[in-house]
């Protein structure tokens, strides 16, 4: 069993002052030396459009990008209920075998596949795969829950520590956001809420500054990571 100070040492390690690259090499450096894994994949996550999209393989021979690698993972259910429960989620088997969507191939000799969402409060960035396990690996619920803490750490380092940083939306703004994240246009809100155009405007402008967005992708994605909005 992994215990929790060891991987909160390991996870120290992600800290350093290193690349965004390096970084997340290390992140799968340091999942495979804590866990019975022998490989590991890396995808970013999306919640607007459900889009997974391949970063990088690593495995004991070395790594690779496998920028290929991109669907809606809500044709993967074992994917799609990781990220949505935030849980780390085996399957094997005939398990496996009507989890996995064929469009999706991780080549598996055991036909297993193990998923790590890595998040942080209700927002998850990405998440780590395995299809191969050290010979006698048990699966069990104490080990799909120091996977999950890894997950959980991971997200916390990736996040950083800016949640302070956020101004308070005000209650019309958050409304507009909320909105705008179910995939309302400007015209429906306007409609919906008996106000012009106009003002739905100042209103995305208004959030958009003060949570220090580019522009309203970025805004909602920012309020699905802080967890404002889930």
């Amino acid at each position: 069993m992994v215990l929790y100070d060891t991987i909160l040492q390991s996870i120290q390690r992600l800290e350093s002052p290193i690349s965004h690259e390096e970084q997340l090499v290390k992140i799968l450096e340091i999942y495979m030396e804590l866990f019975p894994v022998l490989d590991s994949y890396l995808l970013r996550y999306s919640p607007l459009g459900y889009l997974a999209e391949g970063i990088i393989f690593l495995n004991s021979t070395g790594g690779v990008h496998i920028g290929e690698i991109r669907d809606d993972i809500r044709s993967i259910p074992i994917i799609f209920s990781a990220i949505r429960e935030r849980k780390a989620k085996y399957c094997t088997g005939s398990e496996y075998l009507k989890q996995m969507s064929n469009k999706y191939t991780i080549s598996s000799k055991n036909n297993s596949l193990l998923v790590v969402p890595i998040f942080y409060h209700s927002f998850v960035f990405g998440y780590i795969c395995s299809s191969e396990f050290k010979l006698g690996t048990i699966m069990d619920d104490q080990l799909l829950s120091a996977f999950t803490l890894y997950g959980k750490l991971v997200g916390k380092v990736i996040a950083g520590n800016n949640d302070d940083e956020i101004q308070f939306l005000s209650r019309r703004e958050l409304e507009v956001m909320k909105r705008i994240a179910t995939g309302e246009s400007t015209k429906e809100m306007a409609d919906q809420m008996a106000i012009s155009e106009l003002t739905i405007n100042q209103y995305v402008k208004s959030a958009i500054k003060k949570l220090g967005a580019k522009n309203r992708a970025h805004a909602v994605g920012e309020l699905f990571r802080k967890g404002i909005i889930s």
